[in-house]
């Protein structure tokens, strides 16, 4: 039964190529799997979005505070304002018809409105959580809708929202038509935005002690972090390639003998993980987060958060690992018809629908 999906997204980043996260790679999988099902898709997201999406641009004319208002101490900063008022707008839009039927409202934001406004809706709201519990977005689930429907990206983070939602498990899943096996070398690589919570630096470290050269891509999203403890790290034996073109990095993760992994906090998913996998390139990553639901010893190594020295010897025993079994993995479990098949599922039992599991 074809429905019409209403997909809200980061008010922050455009869901497009080159992505700059996890969320952003998610929300435009997920849309273009529906489209390819016949579903009716509306995505709201930032501006600059893949225009061969039906995207309207969650945004509002800029607002300048006056002299008075911005010598309020208490007042909160313009960008919290304008994001505020444009998830406000959408909320109001979606209550009052302007987008027209819908049937599942699937908010993908961190943003707290879509739940907390949930009981003004005409559709029936499903909530994706990607990131651990944060205030406003706990606070925001005391006035969800009776029938708000809530998905962890995995069971680590499930249990961590145990105590404010119960929440099912869909992994995220990745297009394995377009991440595909690769031939593999000599070389390690780290992909993601360039910021301290994923600490590319400890990536560099641990490299640099199993004598593995490694190739860095994504994002500057902390310039000082960046200058301070990234750019003097580099050197012959590790480049930074900036932030790639998606088939550019696809083929750059394909030529990767192994991928690292190195949040400095409970990683929700680990798209990058996935991916790599996807690639048929074995993974070695801190044991943070979901990544051992990713991660079997068969297609990775993992080591304990922050060690560095135990991260270099996974390094090397990930680099021996089947490409084969990594690539099998990555398709039986994370590949984006997967993560369809069950999330069909769920708008069809939030909508009281015909063909809910």
């Amino acid at each position: 039964m074809s429905l019409h999906v209403c997909l809200v997204a980061s008010s922050r980043f455009p869901v497009a190529e080159p992505f700059m996260g996890g969320l952003e790679a998610h929300t435009h999988a997920l849309a273009t799997a529906l489209l390819r099902r016949g579903h009716r898709v509306s995505v709201f997201a930032g501006a600059g979005s893949d225009p061969r999406l039906d995207v309207t641009a969650l945004e509002v004319a800029r607002f300048d505070s006056s002299p008075a208002a911005r010598a309020d101490v208490g007042s909160r900063p313009e960008q919290w304002m304008q994001e505020h008022h444009a998830y406000l707008d959408l909320m109001l839009g979606l209550a009052s018809g302007r987008h027209g039927h819908v049937d599942v409202i699937h908010n993908n934001s961190l943003h707290h409105l879509p739940v907390a406004m949930s009981r003004s809706l005409p559709a029936p709201v499903l909530t994706t959580l990607h990131t651990p519990p944060i205030a406003w977005l706990e606070s925001a689930a005391a006035f969800a809708a009776p029938d708000a429907q809530f998905v962890a990206v995995s069971d680590h983070l499930a249990g961590s929202w145990g105590h404010v939602v119960r929440a099912q498990t869909i992994h995220n899943g990745i297009d394995t038509t377009t991440w595909r096996p690769g031939p593999g070398g000599d070389r390690a690589v780290w992909s993601g935005r360039l910021v301290a919570e994923k600490a590319p630096h400890e990536a560099i470290d641990a490299a640099r002690r199993a004598g593995v050269p490694l190739d860095l891509a994504g994002p500057v999203h902390d310039p000082a972090y960046v200058e301070a403890q990234v750019l003097p790290r580099l050197g012959d034996d590790v480049r930074y390639l900036g932030h790639l073109a998606a088939a550019e990095l696809r083929d750059l993760v394909g030529r990767a003998a192994v991928a690292v992994v190195t949040p400095d906090w409970d990683e929700p998913f680990g798209l990058v993980a996935a991916e790599a996998l996807a690639c048929g390139t074995p993974v070695a990553a801190y044991d943070r987060g979901a990544l051992r639901e990713i991660l079997t010893p068969e297609v990775g190594r993992l080591a304990p958060g922050g060690d560095v020295e135990l991260l270099a010897e996974a390094i090397r025993e990930a680099r021996t690992l089947n490409r084969h079994a990594a690539r099998r993995r990555a398709v039986d479990h994370f590949d984006v018809e997967v993560m369809v098949d069950r999330y069909e599922q769920a708008y069809h039992l939030a909508a009281g629908l015909p063909g809910a599991a």
